[in-house]
């Protein structure tokens, strides 16, 4: 079977130009779109011109233009769109539907991934305010979908290492602390980490694979299900220092929202689930999902000590 044809949204992202970097590698066609709204963005144009050089092609596009997102969609069989949901950088996951719109005027995509990559929403109905609103407009861009009866796989990739692993879960840090670390609650609850090229590669291989149509695809591979104590654990081995060590009931953490600025609070909301809740680990899979690891188990994912070793 030809591989199918993608179109990535959103491909200078922290995500989006890993899942560009898999397309190719995986040998699919890559349209990456070029936004008119890219503006005077030097980085982002040149990150778009070395796509070209690997082999992608760039489709003008803009969400201001809905003929020009018709005419995108149009070129390809699958539309990957990884736009920001994160509050402290950009957030703008409702532009989306404007996609979904072009999707289903056009008439030919086999399957569509929204922007999710995290948490899965169906589950987080239940989440703090304002941490909740993420959840909400990714299920407000589902229901379009569905509704639409647009073909979907929503991936469900938890905590990025990058954000999670290597400042050893620290709010408010990306490297990892040198004397003190703050543990959540006893810091035995288990989280599930990702590296983020692996959850481009898996990613992409669900996108022609008829087990996954119209399901959640969880990534959950045994190994990477740790708890923060075990991350720590992982990284003063490789130190050789212990780290001195102090707790964070749930009660402290959740009064320290009060004077924080509003992505300071979705962001703390999202670590109370996680940490304290287990809101990533609490469930079984059931028959409206696939387990990524699962599904393939040729991927070689990175297993956290091998990642925490680029911050030594």
């Amino acid at each position: 079977m030809a591989k199918s044809k993608v179109l990535v949204v959103g491909g200078t992202g922290y995500v989006g130009r890993r899942i560009v970097k898999a397309s190719l590698a995986q040998g699919h066609i890559t349209y990456v779109l070029q936004r008119a709204e890219i503006g005077l963005d030097i980085d982002k144009l040149q990150m778009l011109l070395s796509f070209k050089q690997q082999g992608a092609r760039l489709i003008e596009g803009s969400f201001s233009d809905h003929q020009s997102l018709v005419n995108a969609v149009k070129q390809v069989d699958v539309v990957i769109c990884t736009m920001s949901g994160v509050h402290f950088r950009s957030h703008n996951l409702l532009e989306q539907l404007k996609l979904v719109e072009a999707i289903k005027e056009a008439g030919n995509i086999k399957r569509f991934l929204p922007s999710e990559f995290g948490m899965d929403p169906a589950r987080m109905g239940h989440a703090l305010e304002p941490g909740r609103v993420t959840f909400d407009e990714k299920m407000i861009v589902r229901k379009a979908i569905e509704d639409a009866k647009i073909p979907f796989t929503y991936v469900s990739a938890n905590c990025f290492a990058g954000y999670f692993v290597g400042n050893l879960s620290q709010i408010a840090s990306l490297t990892p602390p040198k004397e003190k670390v703050c543990i959540y609650g006893d810091g035995n609850v288990k989280v599930v980490f990702m590296d983020e090229d692996d959850v481009a590669t898996y990613t992409i291989k669900t996108i022609d694979d008829p087990r996954t149509l119209n399901k959640t695809l969880y990534l959950k591979p045994p190994e990477n299900i740790l708890s923060q104590r075990q991350i720590i654990d992982k990284w003063e081995k490789l130190k050789g220092k212990e780290l001195d060590k102090f707790n964070l009931s749930a009660k402290d953490l959740l009064a320290s929202l009060k004077g924080m600025d509003y992505a300071g609070q979705v962001g703390v909301g999202h670590f109370y689930h996680i940490f304290y809740e287990g809101c990533l680990t609490n469930f079984e899979i059931g028959e409206e999902g696939e387990e990524a690891s699962e599904l393939y188990p040729e991927v070689q994912y990175t297993r956290m000590d091998a990642y925490l070793k680029r911050y030594l």
